[in-house]
């Protein structure tokens, strides 16, 4: 399908169904800058397919995404025109997914971390393979849980819950993810594209202003909950990437990458 988001998204068409699907295996589809961008982009354009009734979301490889890339955290430390840009597309990004008028089944193939969890999590349907997991580790590396779990995980489970799991940056095996409310369905490996696809052809067969119109109404009583939420924890993870414990969370960390790949190629 032509598209302007290649190579950072691949879009297929199936009937009515287009399956979107983040494209950095080499790096867990880790969100750099064009990544970001383009997930900011894509459902506008997805929105104009007169044609599509439903969308799959999901990751080439083994991960769904990893999350933030931690070169990219280095860059914006310096450059804090790039990150007000990062700041406002998290923003954009949030309002976008919420606006979408499809319906959007996530499908969770593998690691689903930071950003890459509240695509999912806020996607409509969240169906994940039973090796996944989620997780929100904003906090660990010193970031404010700002795109995503701050704001929205308290509704989709109970507040104690959230807290917990988004203050220890606990991993979410999938089993657990849908006793907590954060997916639907657990199923075999083998089987998620499967069961997603099967479950977007049902979304696309029923009556397109009805899905539509109910989907709008649902998401309502989210983005009436995050508004102010939003604003104030995305200010807050501005500040967060000046911070020495941060930086010193991502240099110990990409430290341990280059030493585990050089070890690797001797």
């Amino acid at each position: 399908m032509d598209h302007p988001f290649a190579p950072e998204l691949l879009i297929e068409s199936r009937g009515p169904v287009r399956i979107v699907t983040l494209n950095r295996p080499e790096h867990l589809n880790a969100t750099n800058e064009a990544l970001h961008g383009a997930l900011i982009k894509v459902w506008r354009h997805l929105a104009e397919d007169r044609d599509a009734r439903a969308v799959v979301l999901t990751g080439a490889g083994k991960a769904f995404s990893a999350g933030g890339d931690f070169d990219h955290f280095v860059e914006l430390w310096g450059d804090r025109a790039a990150r007000r840009r990062e700041i406002d597309g998290a923003r954009r990004l949030l309002e976008e997914i919420l606006d979408f008028p499809l319906p959007v089944v996530a499908a969770v193939n593998g690691a689903a971390v930071g950003l890459g969890c509240n695509l999912a999590v806020t996607s409509d349907i969240v169906i994940m393979a039973e090796s996944a997991f989620i997780a929100d580790p904003h906090v660990s590396v010193g970031l404010t849980a700002a795109d995503g779990g701050a704001p929205t995980w308290p509704l989709l489970m109970s507040m104690l819950r959230a807290k917990e799991y988004l203050l220890t940056s606990e991993r979410i095996p999938a089993a657990k993810a849908v006793e907590l409310g954060l997916a639907n369905h657990v199923v075999p490996d083998a089987e998620l594209m499967d069961r997603a696809l099967a479950l977007a052809d049902k979304l696309a067969a029923q009556p397109p202003q009805a899905v539509q119109s109910t989907k709008r109404a649902l998401n309502m009583h989210m983005k009436r909950a995050i508004a102010g939420v939003l604003e104030y924890a995305l200010m807050e993870e501005f500040t967060s990437f000046d911070t020495p414990e941060h930086q010193d969370l991502v240099k110990a960390f990409l430290a341990r990458s280059a030493s585990r790949a050089a070890k690797a190629t001797t």
